[in-house]
């Protein structure tokens, strides 16, 4: 079974805005955090953003700048990311990740989804 599912991608213009989800079913004693990543083709995988379930603190990437906004509705086991003001260069596919640290380290996240393309483009 899936453990992370994202959903929520497309193609948007320039200014506009997306909101992704992941559907979480993993075990809470080692996924606490779940994560957003993305990456575009030829680049680095690249964190974007964090929260705790169990407290619901966050953190973001410095290159958000406000854009981003992770959130969470535990009654739906389901983390989003709202993302508005979109730019061509946030063109990636995006993944959610699971795991027991919250931090910005793509080999502390134990699970992942299978990514959700995002495009930005005129």
């Amino acid at each position: 079974a899936q453990m992370l599912m994202e959903s929520g991608g497309g193609s948007v213009g320039p200014g506009g805005s997306l909101r992704l989800s992941c559907a979480v079913s993993t075990p809470t004693y080692n996924s606490n955090c779940v994560g957003w990543f993305r990456q575009a083709p030829g680049e680095e995988r690249e964190w974007i953003s964090v929260i705790s379930r169990r407290g619901g603190s966050t953190w973001y990437a410095d290159f958000n700048r406000g854009r981003f906004t992770i959130s969470h509705d535990n009654a739906k086991n389901t983390v989003y990311l709202q993302m508005n003001n979109l730019k061509p260069e946030d063109t990636a596919t995006y993944y959610c990740a699971a795991g027991p640290k919250c931090n910005d380290r793509s080999k502390d996240y134990v699970y992942w989804g299978q990514g959700t393309q995002v495009t930005v483009s005129l």
